[in-house]
């Protein structure tokens, strides 16, 4: 004869099973920008930020940097195609199905690429599922003048090539045009007018650069890039990171988190603020307390 179980003992194990859904198990992507990278764990981030963050992972070896080939157009499988061979491995090999992705500038649009073109790649709809969210260290959302001047071939060819490339598609593709039209086209989600990206992606804008030599707080990072990025300001908006106007920063994405919302400074000259801006090179490093801010919302 089969047992017959109380209505109320199914009750309770349907409550149960509600009530007990599976552990997920957190990741966290780093991204890297502009840039064909083998070794970004040092020449882009550092360990000393990569470390500082994945200490808020419940398993520390929950983690995966990125390097691929970003000096390419972001569809082209070198760039995008890469970046999902790296975040859908990641996924399967450690079992990730809350992913935190941190990128960096272009990294950003690698990003909303994957997320906004679901059906160009099998891999795209797997890596949606898993993200929680992104949080895209000064994304370069609306493009930047910079770009358009390196294309040009103007006198800016040379002098930022150390921070952009040279006459590279990515730059091509970050140039104010392109990236005006890769928005409202939708190739692009996320901006306004536009229709939402299907996971979060916050923005975090840095909004000037500090290089004064008897601020200790401008030698976070690399001083003499922050000496070359008062340069390129000049060229920018009165609120920029030296690379992009905090309006590009913001372009896309949820409520953007600017530098001064939770930056601490160090107060070297009595004159100071007690927060400090994050330049775009200090967006990818260990300074004022960003490393803090996103190992806490692991």
């Amino acid at each position: 004869m089969p047992r017959i179980i109380p209505p109320a003992s199914l009750a309770l194990v349907a409550l149960l099973a509600l009530a007990a859904p599976a552990t997920a198990v957190t990741g966290v992507a780093f991204v890297h920008g502009t840039s064909d990278n083998d070794d970004a764990e040092n020449e882009y981030w550092t360990w000393q930020f990569i470390d500082k963050v994945r200490d808020g992972l419940p398993n520390r070896d929950d983690f995966v940097v990125v390097n691929c080939n970003f000096n390419a157009f972001a569809w082209k499988n070198e760039a995008a195609g890469c970046l999902a061979t790296y975040l859908y491995d990641f996924i399967q090999d450690r079992g990730i199905d809350d992913m935190v992705v941190i990128t960096h500038s272009h990294g950003g649009n690698m990003m909303r690429w994957i997320l906004s073109n679901p059906t160009w790649d099998s891999r795209y709809p797997v890596i949606e599922e898993a993200v929680r969210t992104v949080y895209a260290l000064a994304p370069s959302s609306g493009g930047t003048p910079l770009a358009d001047a390196v294309m040009d071939g103007n006198l800016f060819e040379e002098a930022l090539g150390w921070i952009l490339g040279y006459k590279s598609d990515a730059v091509r593709m970050q140039m104010m045009g392109n990236m005006a039209f890769l928005n409202a086209n939708e190739y692009l989600l996320g901006t306004a007018g536009h229709p939402a990206l299907p996971k979060p992606f916050s923005p975090v804008v840095g909004t000037d650069v500090d290089s004064a030599v008897y601020d200790g707080d401008s030698y976070c990072g690399d001083y003499f890039e922050q000496l070359g990025l008062e340069i390129t300001q000049l060229w920018l908006t009165g609120c920029s990171d030296g690379f992009l106007d905090c309006w590009s920063q913001e372009t896309a994405g949820d409520a953007p988190l600017r530098d001064y919302d939770f930056t601490e400074g160090d107060w070297d000259v009595w004159w100071e603020h007690s927060w400090e801006p994050l330049s775009h090179g200090q967006s990818r490093r260990d300074c004022f307390g960003l490393a803090e801010l996103l190992r806490d919302r692991l």
